[in-house]
């Protein structure tokens, strides 16, 4: 059995979710362009608000935060399940292209904010794809200096909320909320 999701109302989450068996599937640029293709389709579909990814060679990681009745796993489940529909239809394949489900990570202060937003964008510096963060392309540093439009949203005083009442989730059911301890 599957451990329950702890979500909050009006939180921001970490996640991250890695490609099945560290695969390098999305290596190539022109694949984790059509990965932020699918992001910036789920930005319209969906209300939340992305302040900050990126995406390596076999995982991503989102700074995001849904919007009100917007549910984390259906985000996560539209984008990465479109995204393995398309790579299996190109490559001829079948089956999973994601490893095991998505971690998340309830952001609860601005100072774990600021600490995880680093760690974004110093990942491809830490994996040595590039010598300085602001160069990695396919990251939300990159599209924040360059004003790119699409997928980083802007982050201005008062958008910032920690919450306190929590809620969790399974695949099968909502728990009413409750106060985290």
């Amino acid at each position: 059995m599957r451990l329950r999701r702890l979500l909050l109302d009006n939180a921001t989450y970490h996640v991250t979710s890695k490609i099945d068996h560290d695969a390098m599937a999305l290596k190539d640029a022109e694949v984790k362009q059509m990965f932020l293709d699918f992001v910036e389709k789920a930005k319209k579909k969906f209300c939340f608000e992305l302040w900050n990814f990126t995406v390596m060679d076999n995982h991503i990681h989102f700074l995001i935060k849904p919007g009100k009745d917007a549910s984390l796993s259906k985000i996560m489940q539209w984008i990465k399940g479109n995204f393995a529909k398309r790579w299996n239809k190109i490559h001829h394949t079948h089956g999973h292209v994601w490893g095991e489900r998505f971690f998340s990570k309830i952001i609860r202060d601005e100072g774990q904010f600021d600490q995880v937003s680093e760690y974004i964008d110093n990942n491809p510096v830490e994996a040595r794809l590039v010598k300085d963060a602001k160069n990695w392309e396919f990251g939300g540093l990159f599209h924040k200096l360059r004003r790119i439009v699409g997928l980083i949203d802007e982050l201005s005083a008062g958008k910032l909320f920690f919450p306190t009442g929590a809620r969790h989730h399974d695949e099968h059911q909502l728990y009413p909320a409750e106060t985290v301890i």
